[in-house]
């Protein structure tokens, strides 16, 4: 079966068509082309502003001229993470779906349903000229999973509704009134090189298959952190001897929790076979830490390779790994404001050699407190600072604060126990959504976010629930409806 056999048959379609476009964050041109293109094509009226948001626009239902407008919003990137096996490029190659029960998932990458099912819906929206609704604009903002671009340049007037439907959660069931702000810190570690030492064996360690996924979304899930873990075995190995790093690359995304990371070490040879058992004893070990949150798939293995020509000064390399090894890392606080929720966060996402001489790391700070969030990226700085890193922050962004009297909260509420005969949660989120800058450039915007039931976002792992769809779709068009 393919996605455009399923119903709701016009979302269905205009997803299929998404999946075909390359659109990762920062590389959306070929993305705003189709759009500009598919509006043109249905004759639908679309102005694209400096930064590349995309903006659309359909006249009221005849009789609801009078009906405040609506902003239906999702953002036009995707996250682009694959399983290490898979061979895709996400600049030029489209996503290859797969129907599988009552499940949507791609294969072997991410999905793109975060947020290419919020757009079809828009884009359906505009299409339907069966259904009741006051003046629409949709709006599809560039790079929202990086940076929020679109939103930081959101110009005066581009957009005049009254209310915002943002179509980027991932759970039927849930209405959002807020969600926490973050940033991002940068560390770029230089480092000397030094000749590999002769007397050792080298290693390749390789730690892969944990579920990573969201970083705000599964922060409070358990879930194990890749480059922390291989940064743990490799500084309790230091203790025991020498050890020389030639090589580490762990993880990608800053706001992706990291399933993979890969190192090349060398040990004194003497010792090469208590490396290797203690290779399996840490295997072991961390197999039964996160056997409840990662299941038994992950995989923690050394294989001998040959001697590399460099490696990382041994001063450099020991500081690099006590320091990602003490990292804060994963929940930092929960709310108290809301039960159950995580109010701040940190995520080792990444650590890289893009250049020779370098070392980066990247960590992704979440809070719905700002001085909080602005405390756990003091603290990084700090830790990396002390191993003589240049430290800086990228991308702040506020948080959006509830507003439990929200005028469209009540008709969703309204609406949704009508539809489905009980009554949704209402909630705030341990996520980036846009809604907070929106806020601060249209004071007195209404606004909710909600969306079909997605798992596992921001991993290969990523699905989408095909009666979520259908229910989604029922609700946002029975909201428009009595909106109208």
């Amino acid at each position: 079966m393919k996605i455009t056999d399923l119903q709701p048959r016009l979302i269905w379609e205009c997803f299929d068509e998404i999946t075909r476009i390359p659109r990762p964050t920062f590389h959306l041109e070929k993305m705003k082309e189709f759009l500009v293109n598919w509006a043109d094509r249905h004759g639908i009226p679309c102005q694209v502003d400096a930064v590349g948001n995309v903006m659309m626009s359909k006249p009221a239902t005849p009789g609801h001229e009078d009906a405040p407008a609506i902003i239906l919003q999702g953002h036009q990137d995707m996250v682009a993470e694959k399983r290490g096996d898979k061979v895709h490029d996400f600049l030029t190659d489209p996503i290859t779906t797969i129907v599988d029960g009552d499940w949507v998932h791609a294969d072997g990458t991410t999905l793109g349903a975060d947020n290419g099912m919020g757009c079809a819906a828009a884009m359906a929206v505009l299409l339907d000229d069966s259904l009741v609704h006051g003046p629409i604009q949709a709006l599809f903002t560039v790079d929202e999973e990086q940076g929020l671009t679109g939103a930081n340049g959101l110009q005066p007037g581009f957009v005049t509704g009254d209310i915002l439907l943002n179509l980027d959660s991932e759970e039927h069931g849930q209405l959002v009134i807020g969600c926490a702000g973050g940033k991002i810190t940068v560390a770029r570690l230089p480092y000397d090189k030094e000749a590999a030492p002769d007397g050792m064996t080298w290693f390749g360690l390789h730690l892969d298959h944990f579920k990573g996924g969201h970083s705000g979304m599964e922060i409070g899930l358990g879930r194990g952190n890749a480059n922390q873990q291989m940064a743990r075995f490799i500084w309790t190995e230091m203790q025991k001897g020498e050890l020389a790093l030639a090589e580490i690359d762990g993880g990608g995304l800053a706001n992706a929790i990291p399933r993979e990371c890969r190192a090349v070490v060398g040990v004194e040879s003497a010792r090469a076979a208590e490396f290797a058992e203690d290779v399996k004893r840490f295997s072991d070990m961390i197999h039964a830490e996160f056997m409840l949150a990662e299941g038994p798939d992950f995989v923690f293995e050394a294989k001998e390779v040959e001697k590399p020509v460099e490696v990382v000064a041994s001063l450099t390399a020991s500081r690099l790994m006590a320091a990602l090894f003490a990292c804060p890392n994963g929940v930092q606080g929960m709310s108290r404001a809301v039960e159950g929720l995580v109010e701040t966060s940190d995520n080792l996402a990444s650590v890289k050699m893009p250049e020779p001489g370098i070392i980066e790391v990247t960590v992704h700070q979440r809070s719905s407190v700002d001085s909080r969030r602005d405390e756990i990226a003091d603290r990084v700085k700090a830790l990396f600072t002390m191993i003589g890193a240049e430290v800086r922050f990228e991308d702040p962004y506020v948080g959006w604060a509830p507003n439990p009297d929200s005028k469209v909260l009540k008709v969703a509420e309204e609406s949704f126990e009508q539809l489905f005969g009980y009554r949704p949660r209402v909630e705030a989120l341990h996520a980036g959504l846009e809604c907070g800058l929106f806020l601060e450039k249209m004071p007195g915007l209404d606004m909710i976010s909600f969306g079909p039931t997605l798992k596992d976002i921001h991993s290969p792992g990523e699905k989408a629930n095909i009666p979520s769809v259908a229910d989604f779709w029922k609700l946002l068009t029975d909201i428009l409806r009595r909106l109208a």
